[in-house]
């Protein structure tokens, strides 16, 4: 008996239309925004048009969106927990719709991706379909007939209510809330996204923070350290970090359809739909903004050379480092920036010599990075998408400059440790030397890895994750402290 009520309860499910959502729901991000954000890199001087088409209304603004960009569907961060479910309904042979607010045109494009729609409806230019207007829309499709509803938002309010299996992906905390006071049980919830708090921790990348401690590297070197000064190179470092972060967002939403190409970057927050970008856009404005409190008591030089930073890393998201070359030499720039901004932080002097050899080491590593990229690209036989400016028949070229500049610096080492003004710095100057070979080692075994395909892309994340690297580290420390 319970088989047969079962049987047929399940057979009502199958007759009853199903509706879905896109954004937010089917999609773990905003269509609307990506597109956007898209639109900011590839066709910036479209954003001027912006005002002028939403003040035409939500609708016509989304229908212009969509017309000049075409937004890459098939990488969209789909639900894939709801997706599962989606299809599996669809191969029972249930009608499903797909009932956006978003453009009809992108709807569209999204429903033949995917392959399991009986219809799609979205806004059109004049008319844009949220809340109550979905549901008149809907009805006019389907009927008045029962219907199953799957939504994410409060505008999916009038939906759910009336729907007779209310679903949810992802909800926000509002619809909770008005779904609790209304008595609303959802009877399915698909949630497949990080808690904002740890995917927000992730954007801020805090393994970068390491590059900041060579603004402590000037004094260090200078073997005159205080306390007061160390709170001051602290606080420098604390300043740094903060806009790196602000700057590493800033970076992400620019590149949120490329990095969901990339088998290791589409797990980024934003490119996974895991964190809203306009939290992040918020976030990043707070970290920038926090970071130039902290130079209060510090000197204005050092404030001169944190927004020559900022501006920098800006630049080199938005247009510099699709531009081949000159995209390493800013990266590596900026290494050479923070030792500068430590100086100026600390009053501490920088030699000509750890100028020199910080410029070619850097420009070594930044080279190592680019050549990773392209070299897990040939192995995978795929061909570079991420509009960085370098093709796959570069690679011997970037070897032979990435060598030659690593064996620059090795070289600018072995003068400086030879001059004078180290036996000043140094009582046992002599085992410096010893500091040379651990250097060709750790390059020279960067290069090798880099070369098979396996050096992860972000040197920094190699030399902490390394464990030869971590002992090379500890070994020149040594050496270096037994030299004073």
């Amino acid at each position: 008996m319970i088989q047969i009520e079962s049987s047929a309860e399940s057979t009502q499910i199958m007759l009853r239309p199903l509706c879905v959502d896109l954004d937010g729901t089917l999609v773990k991000s905003d269509t609307l925004v990506d597109s956007l954000l898209v639109m900011a890199r590839k066709r910036p001087s479209l954003l001027l048009a912006l005002p002028g088409q939403l003040l035409r209304g939500k609708a016509a603004f989304k229908a212009f969106v969509t017309e000049a960009i075409s937004l890459d569907v098939v990488h969209l961060p789909y639900n894939r927990k709801l997706l599962r479910y989606l299809e599996q309904q669809h191969q029972q042979g249930r009608e499903i719709y797909l009932a956006t607010g978003a453009n009809i045109g992108l709807a569209q494009r999204v429903a033949a991706h995917l392959g399991i729609f009986k219809d799609v409806l979205g806004s059109d230019g004049d008319l844009n379909l949220t809340g109550n207007h979905k549901l008149e829309c809907l009805r006019s499709n389907i009927g008045r007939g029962e219907f199953d509803y799957i939504g994410n938002s409060t505008p999916d309010l009038p939906l759910l209510a009336v729907s007779t299996e209310p679903m949810v992906a992802n909800p926000s905390i509002a619809l909770r809330v008005l779904l609790h006071m209304r008595k609303i049980r959802p009877v399915i919830e698909f949630r497949e996204r990080r808690h904002s708090v740890s995917a927000l921790f992730r954007a801020m990348r805090p393994h970068q923070w390491s590059k900041n401690l060579l603004l402590l590297v000037p004094l260090l070197l200078s073997h005159s350290v205080s306390a007061k000064l160390l709170i001051d190179g602290l606080l420098a470092f604390c300043s740094f970090s903060l806009s790196a972060s602000g700057t590493y967002i800033v970076n992400d939403l620019f590149d949120i359809e490329s990095d969901r190409h990339h088998h290791q970057k589409r797990k980024r927050p934003f490119a996974a739909g895991d964190l809203s970008p306009v939290t992040g856009a918020a976030a990043a404005a707070l970290f920038l903004l926090l970071a130039f409190v902290l130079t209060r008591d510090l000197p204005a030089a050092f404030s001169a050379w944190l927004l020559l930073y900022v501006v920098a890393t800006v630049s080199y998201s938005t247009f510099l480092k699709r531009i081949s070359i000159v995209d390493v030499l800013v990266l590596s720039g900026l290494y050479t920036l923070r030792l500068l901004a430590g100086s100026s932080a600390t009053g501490s002097h920088i030699s000509h010599w750890l100028g020199g050899f910080s410029v070619f080491l850097f420009f070594s590593l930044a080279i190592a990075k680019r050549f990773a990229e392209l070299e897990n690209l040939n192995a995978s036989n795929s061909v570079p998408r991420n509009g960085r400016g370098y093709i796959l028949a570069d690679l011997e070229q970037l070897r032979a400059f990435g060598t030659s500049s690593a064996f620059a610096a090795i070289l600018v080492f072995a003068n400086y440790i030879s001059g004078s003004d180290v036996v000043i710095l140094y009582r046992n100057s002599t085992l410096l030397w010893l500091i040379v070979p651990l250097m060709i080692l750790w390059l020279c075994r960067v290069w090798l890895l880099a070369s098979r395909g396996k050096l992860h892309e972000d040197p920094v994340v190699f030399a902490l994750t390394d464990g030869m690297s971590l002992l090379i580290g500890a070994a020149t420390i040594a050496v270096a402290l037994l030299a004073i």
